[in-house]
């Protein structure tokens, strides 16, 4: 089959038969590694890279059963979200097998690893720096540094917490891959990534999920007041719950506990309606929707005009067109 590359702003999309081109794009892409096809098929490559600042995201499929293996990645780890086919993968000495969409894979920067996949088999991938993860979980725990944290070599994604992680990469995929959409955004890009993030670390197994789940203790008052006051100062579109719970020296679950404790809702909710504030009030002043929405980080219109009529009863357009006639 000839080869098909499509380039440009908002995605990378590769189509090939050739091995060699396919290796070298995904090399490119992840991490050096070599690939052995051991179907009986012809190669159908397909990759797809979605771009963000700071991680790559993909989905890729080989149409024809794989042996990837590769030495240790040292400066990123790699999630793999198989949706359909089968896969077995190892790394230090752990071997797994097993259907698309009933487990996840998360390897490590120190190991070699090994993939084998079927013909049917397309994957999501995730590439995420080892400095950028390690440092956010240290925000998570309040912590000043990072280290490993040592995941698991693979997950359930049929358990409750992480059963819509498949389906929150898609739709980031989708976002970052949109004519205009969050790849063009910085501070939405920055906010996605984080949330990527938080999520990833608080709901995968690891050596400190025990950690990032277990209760604790609920802040002093003074303490998140004073992150209240910061929030209602200036909620600045880029602010994300990790830089919060990093200003109040807490780890994200003590600043959830003590904003539940305290105004009754989580830190993302109260920023969320902070901003919401500013954009009615911008609004009111005769800015445009669009000019309020995207100064106080809603991206989405469509969104935003869902969640300003929850909370003032109209959509933003009514209080626009209100402040025009008077």
């Amino acid at each position: 089959m000839p080869d098909d590359t499509a380039e440009g702003a908002d995605r990378l999309s590769i189509r090939t038969g050739d091995l060699d081109v396919a290796r070298a794009h995904t090399c490119r892409a992840f991490s050096e590694h070599d690939v052995v096809l051991t179907g009986g098929r012809t190669l159908d490559f397909r990759l797809d890279l979605a771009p963000t600042q700071r991680l790559t995201i993909a989905r890729m499929a080989y149409g024809v059963a794989a042996s990837v293996e590769g030495p240790p990645m040292r400066s990123c780890y790699h999630v793999n979200l198989p949706i359909t086919g089968t896969s077995t993968v190892a790394q230090r000495g752990v071997r797994r097998s097993f259907e698309g969409g009933a487990a996840g894979v998360v390897f490590a920067p120190d190991a070699p690893l090994m993939v084998r996949m079927s013909a049917e088999s397309w994957q999501y991938h995730v590439k995420i720096p080892k400095e950028l993860l390690e440092a956010h979980a240290a925000t998570l725990l309040g912590m000043r540094s990072g280290s490993d944290p040592g995941f698991d070599l693979t997950f359930g994604t049929r358990e409750a917490a992480r059963r819509d992680l498949a389906a929150t990469v898609g739709r980031l995929y989708d976002e970052f891959t949109a004519p205009g959409g969050l790849s063009s955004v910085p501070a939405a890009c920055r906010q996605a990534e984080s949330a990527l993030m938080t999520y990833l670390l608080t709901t995968l197994p690891s050596r400190i999920s025990g950690a990032m789940t277990a209760g604790s203790v609920t802040p002093r008052r003074t303490r998140i007041r004073e992150i209240l006051d910061r929030i209602d100062a200036a909620p600045d579109a880029s602010l994300t719950v990790a830089d919060l719970a990093s200003e109040a020296g807490l780890s994200v679950r003590a600043l959830q506990a003590g904003f539940r404790d305290t105004v009754g809702m989580s830190p993302t909710a109260y920023l969320r309606a902070s901003r919401l504030d500013r954009v009615h009030a911008d609004l009111l002043a005769g800015a445009s929707v669009t000019d309020a929405a995207t100064r106080w980080g809603f991206y989405h219109l469509g969104r935003l005009a869902r969640r300003y009529r929850d909370r003032f009863g109209v959509v933003p357009s009514d209080t626009a067109r209100r402040a025009s006639s008077s």
